[in-house]
């Protein structure tokens, strides 16, 4: 019995063509792309680093913030100055001297609370950053993430395009293996009619029947196997695209009959990776972020922050706002001259993380070229494959002819007929899996090569 492997692995695309090849297959991955629930989340992620720019663009403009207080105070500590035990007897001596009441002598002391009660600071504040470099690199840094985080859905893209062609492929492959088994069966199920003519008629014995049920239920559980892997791989096609997973899949019987045209040369097919993966992209994204994340706090360490803002608003005891109106303009400037080597510290820190998104992508690039040449051999591989099964089926099938008019003419023995209807089946499913296999393997090294 031969179980049908279902391999499970990337992208289409056509390293010559963005186009297809099968229009109906282009639907499907068009409707993946916009119903993929991982994409989505790509999409969500887009568009939290796009609020993050929102939110560093922001900075740029003045604060304008309405601040109102209202104060009730108790106990705590009191401002204690005995002014009137001080200036009301100088005042009495100086209102004897001058024959007059001209001088106070019922002056308090003073017993006030430090905190206030019964106190208001209703104010509008408004601030401005006049030069601000953690400002200014802080929004570069943002745009180089979003870059980076664009590229990666384009990654997924990449991954879904792919995915969808080869479970669409797999499906197409269970169908094809269901159909040969079924139509094997059919061969046998013909083969026990005519055996139990011929025991009807005394020319051959019960046990050729017997042994012709025995393949038919070979073929039954082989059938069944089958039936389990299109099911799986119709399931699986459909929850790539987000939909019922018994949802019918339209089948395009013309995507195998012509296989896609030989891939260019090695060499042309890296360098088009090298331009095309957009793995690089993010990475080139991240290195920018890196490199202004160097240049900010390089500056922060050099340069001081200027800004000017004030306060307009009431001030005073009760809520009455007479004579309570006040204004204060201000104009700041804010710099570290020491902070123990943390500025230093965090240039030195974003150095080595820009060193580090370097040495990723010559590793990256790399990786791109030995993926482009393992997936390029491994098409000619299947090449070479598919014709050695080609011409292995057909000689299968005219060996299983010759044997099947000899059989029926009484000149080969019923174990050969099934040891050459059995060769036969293998050949069948192996061409099959061999045909299938260079599309998957083409789609690989679409995917390596990212054309899209």
């Amino acid at each position: 019995m031969l179980t049908l492997i279902l391999t499970t692995t990337s992208l289409l695309s056509s390293a010559q063509t963005a186009e297809i090849p099968s229009a109906i297959l282009n639907a499907y991955i068009q409707e993946g792309l916009q119903s993929n629930l991982a994409l989505k989340q790509e999409s969500l992620e887009i568009s939290r680093v796009t609020e993050s720019i929102n939110q560093a663009k922001a900075l740029f403009y003045p604060r304008l913030t309405f601040n109102p207080t209202y104060s009730l105070a108790a106990g705590g500590r009191r401002l204690q100055f005995p002014v009137g035990d001080l200036l009301n007897p100088v005042y009495a001596t100086l209102n004897q001297l001058a024959g007059s009441d001209r001088f106070p002598t019922n002056i308090p002391n003073v017993n006030e609370l430090l905190a206030p009660n019964n106190f208001h600071d209703t104010k509008l504040s408004v601030q401005y950053a006049v030069f601000n470099t953690d400002i200014q690199y802080n929004y570069l840094i943002q745009k180089d993430l979003l870059s980076a985080q664009e590229a990666r859905k384009r990654v997924v893209e990449n991954e879904l395009r792919y995915t969808i062609a080869t479970a669409y492929y797999q499906y197409l492959q269970t169908l094809d293996a269901f159909r040969i088994y079924d139509n094997n069966r059919a061969v046998l199920r013909e083969l026990g009619r005519l055996n139990e003519k011929l025991v009807a008629n005394n020319v051959a014995t019960k046990d050729v029947v017997t042994s012709t049920r025995y393949e038919i239920s070979k073929i039954d559980q082989q059938l069944a196997v089958a039936d389990k892997n299109r099911q799986s791989a119709k399931a699986y096609f459909n929850f790539l695209l987000n939909r019922d997973l018994t949802a019918d899949i339209q089948v395009d019987s013309l995507l195998t009959r012509t296989l896609p045209p030989a891939p260019p040369a090695l060499g042309e097919l890296q360098q088009t990776a090298l331009q095309s993966r957009q793995e690089l992209k993010q990475l080139g994204g991240s290195l920018r972020a890196s490199q202004n994340a160097i240049k900010m706090n390089e500056a922060s360490l050099k340069l001081p922050n200027v800004y000017v803002g004030g306060n307009a608003g009431f001030q005073g005891f009760g809520y009455t706002f007479s004579n309570q109106a006040y204004v204060v303009g201000q104009v700041g400037l804010s710099w570290d001259l020491f902070k123990g080597y943390e500025k230093r510290s965090k240039v030195q820190q974003a150095k080595i993380q820009t060193e580090l998104v370097q040495t990723k992508m010559t590793e990256v690039e790399k990786q791109i070229q030995l993926q482009v040449l393992q997936a390029y051999y491994e098409l000619d591989a299947a090449n070479e494959s598919l014709n050695a099964t080609q011409t292995g089926l057909a000689n299968a099938e005219q060996t299983f002819r010759l044997v099947d008019s000899k059989y029926r003419n009484g000149q080969a023995l019923l174990v050969e007929y099934l040891r050459f209807q059995n060769d036969r089946l293998t050949a069948q499913i192996q061409q099959v899996l061999t045909r299938y296999d260079v599309l998957l393997k083409r789609a690989a090294l679409d995917r390596v090569t990212a054309i899209q």
